[in-house]
C-alpha cells in the first residue's frame, strides 16, 4: 500500500511540477473564467445586502483548531510562536463586533494528511469566502448560504454557457429553501443506506460523498453533536449536547459546500468549552480578552472558493481550480 502511495504522489507530482503551463490551456482559461465570475456574483450578493468586504489576517498567534485531521503551520515571528491561518474564524468575530455584516476573500493554509491528495477534494492552499452576522441565527445563516450559492451557480449558467460548454458541464438552476436534516436524521439515512458510523463525530468524507449523490439537491446537515465541534459553536440551551450549526452540501457527490454555525461569545462558556476539547487558553488571551469585555452573538459560515469552482465545472480534482495548486506531500511551483 506504501509504495502504491508513494507512485502516486510521483505520478501527481510530474503532473504538477509544470502546473505553471496549465493556465494556457482552453480548458483552464474556462475554470478561471467561471470561478471570477462566481466570486464576483457572491461579493455583489453580499454588498447588496449590507456586507463589508474585509482584508483578512493572513498570520496570528492563534488559528482555528478545528481543522479536522490537519496540521497548522506554525514559524516564530519575532521570537514569538505564531500560526499561518487555518481559517480566520476568530478574527471573523472581532470584525463583526465592530461592522455588523461582513466576509473575507481569505487565503488558508491546512498541512493535511498525506493521503488526502487522492480525495479529489482537499488543498493545503485555498481560499474560502468568510462571512460573520451579527445578531444572527443559524438559521439567518443558512438562508444567506442558499441565496450565495444560488446567486453564484445561477449567474454561472446564465453568462458562462460556452465555458460551461466546452468542459461538457450542465447547471441546474437552483431555488431556495434547500433541505434540511438533523444530524440524527442523516445518520439514520445512512444507516438505511448501509452505512453505520459512531454517533458524535464529524461525518466521515466517503459517507459526506455518498450522502451527496443519494440526495440529489443541495441540502443542509444541521445540529451536530457538542463533540463534533469547535469551542466556538454554540450550544443550544434548550437542547443540550446540540449545537446550533450546520453543513451545506453539493449534490452529485461533490461534498461539502459551506460549514458554519451560531457564535459561542460568552467568555465563561468559551473557556469551559476550550478546556473541555484540550485547547490552551493561555494562546488565546487576546480571543478571550476580547469576549470578556463582551461582544454581541453572531452567526456565519464559509465557503470554499475552490471547491465551488470544482462543483461549478465538474471537475473531477479540486486541484484543478486553482493556480499552482498545493496538495499534501507533493513539492510543485
Amino acid at each position: 500500500m506504501e509504495t502504491e502511495v508513494s507512485l502516486e504522489l510521483q505520478r501527481l507530482s510530474q503532473q504538477l511540477q509544470q502546473s505553471w503551463k496549465i493556465v494556457r490551456t482552453p480548458r483552464m482559461k474556462a475554470i478561471l473564467k467561471i470561478q471570477d465570475i462566481a466570486c464576483d456574483a457572491m461579493r455583489s450578493y453580499l454588498r447588496s445586502e449590507g456586507f463589508i468586504e474585509l482584508l483578512p489576517p493572513i498570520i496570528g498567534p492563534v488559528t482555528d483548531p478545528g481543522i479536522r485531521g490537519a496540521k497548522q503551520v506554525t514559524f516564530d515571528y519575532y521570537g514569538r510562536e505564531y500560526k499561518v491561518m487555518s481559517s480566520a474564524i476568530l478574527y471573523k468575530q472581532a470584525a463583526m463586533s465592530g461592522l455588523g455584516k461582513i466576509f473575507f476573500m481569505s487565503p488558508n493554509v491546512r498541512l493535511e494528511p498525506i493521503d488526502s491528495a487522492f480525495t479529489g477534494r482537499h488543498l493545503v492552499e485555498f481560499v474560502q469566502l468568510d462571512l460573520e452576522i451579527a445578531e444572527a441565527t443559524y438559521f439567518d445563516a443558512m438562508s444567506v448560504a442558499e441565496r450565495l450559492l444560488c446567486e453564484a451557480v445561477n449567474t454561472v449558467r446564465d453568462t458562462c454557457q460556452s465555458e460551461l460548454e466546452y468542459l461538457n458541464r450542465n447547471l441546474p438552476r437552483l431555488t431556495p429553501p434547500f433541505k434540511k436534516l438533523t444530524y440524527d436524521e442523516t445518520l439514520e439515512y445512512l444507516r438505511v443506506n448501509g452505512v453505520k458510523m459512531r454517533y458524535g463525530i464529524e461525518i466521515p468524507w466517503d459517507a459526506e460523498q455518498l450522502l451527496s449523490k443519494l440526495v440529489g439537491e443541495p441540502f443542509f446537515i444541521i445540529d451536530y453533536p457538542r463533540g463534533a465541534r469547535g469551542f466556538y459553536d454554540r450550544e443550544d440551551e434548550k437542547r443540550p449536547g446540540i449545537l446550533r450549526d450546520f453543513d451545506l452540501i453539493y449534490p452529485e457527490g461533490y461534498g461539502e459546500c459551506a460549514s458554519g454555525a451560531e457564535r459561542e461569545h460568552r467568555y465563561e462558556k468559551v473557556l469551559a468549552r476550550m478546556k473541555e476539547t484540550g485547547e490552551d487558553p493561555r494562546k488565546y488571551s487576546w480571543y478571550l480578552e476580547m469576549l470578556r469585555e463582551g461582544i454581541p452573538p453572531s452567526a456565519g459560515f464559509g465557503i470554499g472558493i475552490e471547491r465551488l469552482t470544482r462543483y461549478l465545472c465538474g471537475l473531477e480534482y479540486v486541484w484543478e481550480a486553482r493556480l499552482c495548486p498545493k496538495l499534501a506531500g507533493i513539492h510543485s511551483p
